[in-house]
């Protein structure tokens, strides 16, 4: 019987700019989840994608996890807050041809500094034409430009990630899956030096819910993986650390992940 792994995830894992990279549309063998499960693993599920927020990043994971048998580990790497995930009116063009991945750089605004970032990818700047282009036909641009003027807020953003976070731990404990999760940075957790579960109750609450025996984090403060690579001058991509991170990452990470999973 095959052993199964399900990856969760945004670009970082799906493992964009990296050098087996096909416009972001094929889950990369240079990760570090691919290359943390490869030896171990031969039913590699990815079901990260690009752009995804942590609410989408939960959704997509379960999806994958309800409709497969016998699954032998999760993995999943949480993202930036500010991203929002949403059930569309029907359209072909949506994932599902309903969900919707939507981040500030998806407004007006945003979409100068997108393509500001992305001057240096031909590719990536062609790529975020074609989505811009999508969500204006589908209707989410407009709606897009909505959020982000009148209600987008960082509180709500930690509050939706957090519920997220913690639905998808309470379901792979229930269903007694091993699971290791990660971030990408530790604005999942802090605003600057300060602690999001410190504005209020509800937000230390649902702090507390979070089980982090079951985190890696890449340094002091939950650290995360994009900080990391910037911080220890890997080589990058447009927007993206490349191979060399990835293979250097798999080895801080390995005694964790034989530590929370093993070979089960």
């Amino acid at each position: 019987m095959s052993k199964k792994v399900i990856i969760g995830g945004c670009s970082f894992t799906l493992g964009n700019e990296l050098s087996d990279d096909v416009d972001g549309k094929t889950p990369s063998k240079k990760t570090w989840a691919y290359r943390l499960t490869e030896a171990t693993y031969d039913d590699y599920i990815c079901t990260a994608s690009g752009g995804a927020g942590n609410s989408a990043i939960a959704r997509r994971t379960f999806k994958a996890v309800s409709q497969n048998s016998d699954v032998d580990c999760v993995l999943v790497m949480w993202s930036f807050l500010s991203r929002y995930d949403w059930a569309m009116p029907r359209n072909e063009m949506l994932e599902d041809t309903r969900w919707t991945s939507i981040s500030p750089w998806d407004t007006t605004g945003g979409n100068v500094e997108a393509f500001r970032t992305m001057q240096g990818s031909e590719t990536q700047q062609e790529q975020w034409k074609t989505r811009q282009n999508n969500m204006l036909e589908s209707g989410v641009k407009p709606f897009a430009e909505a959020i982000y003027k009148y209600a987008a807020n960082q509180y709500h953003e930690t509050y939706l990630s957090w519920k997220s976070i913690i639905w998808l731990q309470n379901i792979l404990e229930k269903k007694k899956i091993p699971y290791m999760f990660t971030m990408a940075d530790n604005s999942l957790f802090y605003d600057e030096l300060k602690h999001h579960k410190d504005q209020d109750s509800l937000l230390m609450g649902l702090h507390n819910e979070i089980d982090f025996t079951k985190w890696y984090s890449f340094g002091e403060r939950m650290m995360g993986f994009n900080q990391w690579a910037l911080l220890n001058d890997y080589p990058r991509g447009t927007t993206h650390p490349l191979d060399e991170a990835h293979q250097d990452a798999v080895k801080l990470m390995l005694p964790t992940f034989n530590k929370l999973i093993g070979d089960r």
